[in-house]
C-alpha cells in the first residue's frame, strides 16, 4: 500500500524521535486571537514587551510562512523522575538539567524537514521552537496533541505535559486531525498549589505573578517584594503546577541523552549554590537554557532566597 503524505508525515515524526504528532489546517486562530488580546490588555505578559509584537503572525500562520496550508504539531519528552539530592538547595526546573532544548529539538526538526524533502519532494516551510510568533500551546490543542490545563500547560492524556512543542508549518495539503476534550474536569490541584496566585480563570497565567517569569523573564535588577517568603526555593523556573497534575502521574522518564543532567549539577549542595561564581556558572551550564537568565540574574534569584 503506497503511503499518503500524511502517514509519511507521521511517520518521519516519530522515525526522528518527537513522541507524539498531530496536524492542523494553517488558518487564522479567531478565539485564540481573542484570548491573546484579552491577555495583553490585562498585562499578564508583565514586561514580555516582545509578546505585543507581531500579533496578526501571531494568530495566523499564514503570516509566517507565504502558502501555509498545514501546521505539523510536535511533542518532545522532557520528563525525569531524577531530583537534586540536597532537598534544602535552590531548585532548578526539570526541563534545565540538560542542554538547552532549542539545540536539541532545533535538530530534530532540521532532521525531520530533511526527511520529509527527501521522501515527498519540494516541500516548502518553517520549522520553530519557541523561536518565533507563534501559538504554540494552541496549535498542539488544535491537532489533537492533548487539551489546555487551568495551569494553561498543554496536557497530554497519556504522558503528562512535561513536553517541548515544535511545530512544522508547510504548504502540503494534509489531513488534519481534531481536538480532544478538556480532562481536568474539577481538579484545582494546579491552583491551589501556586504559592504566589498566578493562575488566572480561562486558563492564562498572571506573569507578575509567577515564578518562572520573575527568575528567567524578568530582567530587573532586584526581585519584587511580593515574592518574598513564596518562592519556595526555586532560583530558576518552577515545577510546582505540573508536578501536582494528576496527568503527570503517566510522564515516562526522557531517553534523551542531551538531556540528562550535566557534570555534578544534581549533586550540588546548597552551600555551594550560595557561593556560585561566574567560572562555575559557565562550566555548569554551558549550552543551557539557565543561560537565558545570566550569572547576575542567577545570583540575583539566589541572594532573594536568603
Amino acid at each position: 500500500m503506497v503511503e499518503s503524505n500524511t502517514q509519511i508525515v507521521k511517520r518521519i515524526a516519530r522515525q526522528v524521535g518527537f513522541d507524539y504528532v498531530g496536524i492542523s489546517k494553517a488558518e487564522f486562530l479567531t478565539e485564540d486571537a481573542i484570548r491573546l488580546e484579552d491577555w495583553l490588555n490585562a498585562r499578564g505578559n508583565g514586561k514580555m514587551s516582545y509578546m505585543e509584537n507581531h500579533f496578526d503572525k501571531r494568530v495566523d500562520p499564514t503570516k509566517l510562512v507565504e502558502g501555509a496550508k498545514s501546521v505539523v504539531s510536535l511533542l518532545y519528552n522532557y520528563h525525569t523522575k531524577l531530583q537534586q539530592k540536597d532537598v534544602n538547595a535552590p531548585k532548578l526546573a526539570k526541563y534545565a538539567y540538560g542542554e538547552d532544548y532549542h539545540f536539541v529539538v532545533r535538530d530534530k526538526l532540521n532532521e525531520f524537514f530533511y526527511l520529509l524533502q527527501q521522501q515527498i519532494g519540494a516541500v516548502e516551510g518553517r520549522s520553530f521552537v519557541d523561536s518565533a510568533p507563534i501559538l504554540d500551546r494552541a496549535w498542539a490543542r488544535k491537532s489533537g496533541l492533548g487539551w489546555i490545563g487551568k495551569n494553561s500547560m498543554l496536557i497530554n492524556k497519556h504522558s503528562g505535559s512535561d513536553f517541548f512543542i515544535a511545530e512544522l508549518v508547510i504548504d502540503l495539503t494534509l489531513e488534519i486531525d481534531g481536538p480532544l476534550k478538556d480532562f481536568c474536569g474539577t481538579c484545582t490541584k494546579c491552583i491551589d498549589s501556586c504559592p504566589t496566585d498566578a493562575i488566572l480563570p480561562h486558563r492564562q497565567i498572571d506573569s507578575n505573578k509567577c515564578i518562572s517569569y520573575a527568575t528567567i523573564e524578568l530582567k530587573d535588577e532586584n526581585l519584587p517584594n511580593e515574592f518574598k517568603g513564596k518562592m519556595q526555593n526555586w532560583m530558576f523556573g518552577c515545577d510546582i503546577c505540573q508536578d501536582v497534575c494528576p496527568w503527570n502521574r503517566f510522564g515516562k522518564q526522557n531517553t534523551e541523552e542531551r538531556f540528562q543532567p550535566r557534570l555534578n549539577l544534581l549533586d550540588i549542595t546548597k552551600e555551594h549554590w550560595e557561593n556560585l561564581g561566574q567560572e562555575d556558572f559557565s562550566k555548569l551550564f554551558r549550552k543551557s537554557a539557565v543561560k537565558r537568565t545570566k550569572f547576575t540574574g542567577l545570583k540575583r534569584n539566589l541572594e532573594f532566597l536568603k
